[in-house]
């Protein structure tokens, strides 16, 4: 495994409803390595999805700093940061956020609108990237045309469109059935695997978060739990401390 790729420091998130300040995440410390598939999990309202959005610098911390690579991202503007998510992050959501009134192609193609690409260098990327989700023969299809598994795979080449550092995915699986939950996963795997990227995901879902390398626990804003698949295949396997991490 590589140098730290996510450097998580002492980060507080707070919001103020009315006069009360609810605290989402506590001081939590953390650090993902480059290359590595991470899986965020715990009960509704423990912190993971607001810790998904600081890393993707969707949203900042009331306190403490994040880094992704070279960038302390908890510090940029609102426009450097826009810059920076288009080039680095790729976004999985768990309702896939196609536009429906846009093929497979030009779904695939939106993020890259906004870089400097030639129309023929967009073209290559997006076919490339539909290649690789295996939806060479669907670009041209609407998300209507499309079963759910299909529109998340569109969705997937997307999010790798433009070969960014990093891939956060919330609930990736979370409206599919197990068929085509199964296969998005194979897929997550396979760009972690062959492509070297790295994956964050949110899941509640035991099954795909053994898929990962790594589980992380959260609950009510604190890291409760880090468990590695090296060192849980010693004991009682990663498959089953997620099981009980999940409460199962």
């Amino acid at each position: 495994m590589g140098k730290p790729l996510i450097r998580i420091e002492n980060v507080v998130k707070q919001y103020t409803r009315d006069t009360q300040v609810l605290t989402v995440l506590d001081g939590l410390s953390l650090e993902v390595e480059e290359g590595d598939f991470v899986a965020l999990m715990g009960p509704s309202g423990s912190g993971k999805t607001t810790l998904l959005n600081l890393v993707a610098g969707i949203d900042r911390p009331t306190s403490g700093t994040i880094h992704v690579g070279d960038a302390e991202v908890s510090s940029m503007s609102e426009g450097a940061l826009a810059r920076w998510r288009s080039q680095h992050v790729g976004f999985i959501f768990q309702l896939y956020n196609l536009v429906p009134v846009l093929t497979a192609f030009e779904n695939v193609e939106l993020p890259l609108l906004l870089t400097r690409l030639s129309k023929a260098d967009r073209r290559r990327q997006v076919e490339t990237a539909l290649g690789v989700v295996g939806l060479s023969d669907r670009m041209d299809h609407y998300p209507r045309q499309l079963s759910g598994g299909q529109e998340q795979r569109v969705a997937i080449a997307r999010a790798i469109a433009t070969d960014p550092t990093l891939l956060v995915a919330d609930e990736p699986t979370g409206d599919l059935d197990a068929r085509s939950g199964e296969e998005i996963l194979v897929l997550l795997e396979r760009l972690n695997h062959e492509f070297g990227k790295t994956v964050v995901m949110v899941t509640h879902d035991p099954k795909a978060a053994a898929r990962a390398h790594r589980l992380v626990h959260l609950d009510k804003g604190v890291l409760k739990e880090d468990v590695r698949a090296k060192e849980a295949a010693g004991s009682i396997g990663l498959a089953a401390a997620v099981e009980v991490s999940a409460g199962k």
